[in-house]
């Protein structure tokens, strides 16, 4: 099965457009903030710790997400969006073979939701990673579940007979 959540780019990428619009018609118009200082200096570092706050937010919730369990081995992906793909090297990827599966778990925070996977590397240790999975759907998370528990289900049928 493979799924991902590719159309969820765009929307990203808009919420980054609309952020650094935000931020330079703020900057522009730090008269109207004058209420907060006196000072222009301490109004524009007050935007700028708001702005960058807001940008680690959605940075570290927006991310894309892969799942391919097709042919022998399981591959899951998370990669980081950015406004150009370019500047988005930053890959996180477990790539391992089914049998290898241990087990796995959703984890549901307030404004963040992970995927956490086990299992055996090559060398036969326990090996655990964390993906992001916020911007998944609930009914792709369903159908991952599904599959990661057929194949653990799979693998303990194959130890013990």
């Amino acid at each position: 099965m493979r799924t991902n959540n590719s159309k969820i780019k765009n929307i990203i990428r808009s919420i980054y457009f609309v952020l650094i619009i935000s931020a330079i018609f703020s900057a522009v118009m730090f008269k109207t903030f004058s209420d907060i200082s006196n000072d222009p200096f301490i109004v524009l570092f007050v935007i700028a710790v708001i702005f960058a706050a807001t940008c680690f937010v959605i940075h570290s919730i927006a991310k894309f997400f892969q799942y391919d369990s097709d042919g022998q081995k399981l591959i899951i992906t998370n990669k980081v969006l950015l406004l150009s793909d370019r500047l988005s090297n930053k890959e996180h990827i477990a790539e391992f073979e089914k049998q290898n599966l241990i087990g796995f778990k959703f984890h549901n925070f307030i404004v963040f939701k992970s995927l956490v996977v086990l299992f055996k590397d090559s060398r036969g240790h326990t090996k655990k990673e964390r993906f992001n999975v916020t911007l998944v759907s609930k009914k792709k998370k369903r159908y991952i579940r599904q599959s990661l528990t057929k194949i653990i289900k799979e693998n303990k049928k194959v130890k013990g007979s």
